[in-house]
């Protein structure tokens, strides 16, 4: 049976993680596994990888073959690097505490291109944050220059349009006023005048009244 070190997919579309598996090579990619022996993150920068080193190790020895990307995980993690001084030790090429030594300084030199690389992405950050903040500075410079070109033109049309009332003002020519004619008042009517003007009484009153005053006591 070929045993692979492999990953299987989990997480959901576009937002996928994966697990550092050991599996029998005829199971689906996502099926049944032997073990788990880490967890790979590729959406972080760098990306987030937890490996179990021991079982890792252990397994490449004992013949489990590495997927492309697994091989890389695991080169970038330091177990190929281990596993190829344990086998110069067995062939006594030198022995382990040299290999222990050779593996620590691997490791720091490793250790300082990763912090190499995070400063380097931090620092790329930085300057991209400067440069947005940069660019949107300068625009709302151009907003603020445009909007107070606007008000100035805006102030100055209203300027011209007073300017131009007062000047027809001052050449229209004032308005004469007419008095519209006063009625004559009536006369008022005296008293003798209403007396004068009654009408005389009928002649048969007039003899009536002669008959009355002749007419003894």
């Amino acid at each position: 049976m070929a045993v692979k070190i492999r990953l299987a997919r989990k997480g959901r579309k576009k937002l996928a993680y994966y697990h550092i598996v050991v599996a029998d090579s005829r199971s689906p990619r996502d099926g049944r596994y032997i073990e788990l022996i880490g967890k790979y993150n590729p959406l972080t920068n760098p990306a987030t990888i937890e490996l179990d080193f021991d079982k890792a190790l252990g397994w490449l020895q004992n013949g489990a073959l590495p997927t492309e990307t697994c091989r890389a995980i695991l080169s970038y993690k330091g177990v190929l690097i281990k596993k190829h001084l344990l086998e110069g030790v067995k062939k006594g090429a030198f022995d382990e505490a040299e290999a222990t030594k050779r593996f620590e300084e691997w490791m720091k030199q490793n250790d300082a291109k990763v912090e190499s690389k995070k400063s380097g992405l931090e620092k790329s950050r930085d300057d991209e944050v400067v440069k947005k903040l940069t660019a949107e500075k300068k625009v709302n410079e151009a907003r603020a220059a445009k909007l107070s070109k606007k008000q100035a033109d805006l102030a100055a049309k209203a300027e011209a349009a007073d300017k131009a009332e007062a000047v027809a003002e001052e050449k229209a020519p004032a308005a004469e006023v007419v008095e519209a004619p006063v009625a004559p008042e009536a006369p008022i009517a005296s008293e003798a005048s209403i007396a004068t003007e009654a009408p005389e009484a009928p002649a048969a009153d007039k003899a009536t009244e002669a008959a009355a005053e002749e007419k003894p006591q």
